[in-house]
């Protein structure tokens, strides 16, 4: 048994994080300020032996007593509406936060993963996004606060490993859906949901082009246990490579809650990336891992845990 932290241990993949290293029968400590995450996204897990839930914000500063061997570092404001709203808190978490998250685990001679964003990518004018590509970001744009905290968490992550000899690796994270997620974070799938499962009109930024892969968190989740789990530094794409139109996606999301909503278009948000798609190639030679549970049945298990929380719709 190791002993695993999360930070934003209560938001969405945080919880799912939680959830897989306590139930594989290791310790974990969950850390958040619940700013986007929530108790509730942890409540069925504990309290008991193996999960503590500790309310703290990282960017005071980062303290766990006793032995720890992995620290995953997850807590970061991350939907459009959030990080807008909470711009320095953002910037903070990526960078104050950061510094504190590496400093515990060079503290505890601990692994390090970084939970870092296919948006160091920008509006990438490479596609699809390997990572070498090194991004096409505004960083004086409104997404900039997020884009820029997490490309920088980056490089302190690496400085740390190359300087101070800390076991560092670094998750780009792409599109990830599944339970747990906010209806109204801003984000494009459960915005869609919402919209259906209420028959409202559901809203498409733009005409719809633009592009999203879209990974159900099971997988999501299996790639980063994958990823702490080996001696790669990263960085590492981890998302499905199945590539689609947001607006058949939100006419999929439609069709598959049997909804009477029609589409209606809206302004695109400034900076709105084109196209996003990852190259896993690396994620697949080296940790063997790849995505397989098909975009569909994600979408229906995410669906159906909507519909059995019908206070949040």
């Amino acid at each position: 048994m190791s002993r695993v932290v999360v930070t934003g241990g209560a938001g969405f993949l945080g919880s799912h994080l939680c959830e897989t290293y306590v139930a594989a029968g290791h310790e974990v400590v969950c850390l958040d300020n619940f700013l986007t995450g929530t108790p509730e996204n942890v409540a069925h897990i504990g309290p008991s032996d193996r999960f503590r839930l500790v309310r703290t914000d990282v960017t005071d500063y980062v303290h766990v007593g006793g032995p720890v061997d992995l620290v995953l570092h997850f807590a970061s404001p991350a939907s459009p509406i959030d990080y807008l709203n909470l711009p320095i808190e953002t910037l903070k978490v990526g960078s104050v936060g950061t510094f504190h998250a590496l400093g515990l685990a060079r503290h505890k001679g601990a692994r390090f993963v970084l939970a870092s964003t296919s948006e160091v990518y920008g509006d990438p004018q490479v596609h699809p996004q390997p990572e070498t590509y090194w991004g096409h970001v505004n960083p004086v744009g409104p997404r900039g606060v997020y884009d820029e905290a997490k490309r920088f968490a980056e490089a302190v992550s690496l400085a740390y490993r190359q300087t101070l000899g800390v076991d560092t690796a670094i998750a780009r994270i792409f599109n990830t859906f599944g339970p747990r997620m906010r209806p109204n974070d801003g984000r494009a799938i459960p915005n869609f949901i919402r919209q259906a499962l209420r028959g409202e009109p559901v809203t498409v930024a733009g005409d719809g082009s633009q592009t999203r892969s879209v990974c159900y968190v099971d997988d999501l989740i299996a790639g980063v246990v994958a990823l702490a789990g080996s001696s790669e530094p990263g960085p590492m794409n981890l998302g499905n490579p199945h590539e689609l139109a947001v607006l058949d996606l939100a006419r999929w999301v439609i069709e598959l809650c049997d909804s009477p909503s029609e589409v209606v278009f809206v302004p695109r948000p400034v900076d709105d990336p084109s196209v996003r798609q990852p190259d896993t190639t690396r994620a697949a030679e080296r940790l063997g891992w790849h995505p397989a549970i098909p975009v569909e049945e994600g979408l229906r298990r995410t669906i159906d845990w909507f519909r059995t929380h019908p206070e949040l719709v």
